[in-house]
């Protein structure tokens, strides 16, 4: 009776270590699935930030130049300039954002 009792233990213990070895597996399964996710996540933060950057950038030299040639009477080259430096504002603010350009305050830093 002591022998059937063990051997039922052990065999309890066996299916247990079984079900327990399939879960972890699992969970090393969902682990990578979000470690997956987060990156992709980051990936898309990034991306929405340097386009709302360049965005942002030649809206404001957009606005500014109409502004300009509706006081100074200059349209539409206050527009056309100063929308030529926003998209250019715009393109180096996404290259320092992004790590291509150092920023100016770096060099002094130094």
């Amino acid at each position: 009776m002591a022998n059937d009792r063990e051997e039922s233990l052990e065999k309890r213990r066996a299916q247990l270590e079984a079900k327990l070895a399939s879960k972890r597996a699992e969970a090393g399964v969902e682990h990578a699935s979000e470690a997956q996710a987060e990156v992709s996540r980051k990936g898309y933060a990034q991306a929405m930030k340097l386009s709302s950057e360049f965005i942002a950038a030649i809206i404001v030299g957009a606005v500014l130049g109409y502004v300009l040639d509706r006081f100074v009477g200059t349209a539409p080259w206050g527009m056309i300039v100063l929308l030529l430096l926003g998209f250019c504002a715009g393109v180096l603010n996404v290259l320092r954002s992004a790590g291509v350009v150092a920023h100016p305050l770096d060099d002094d830093k130094k």
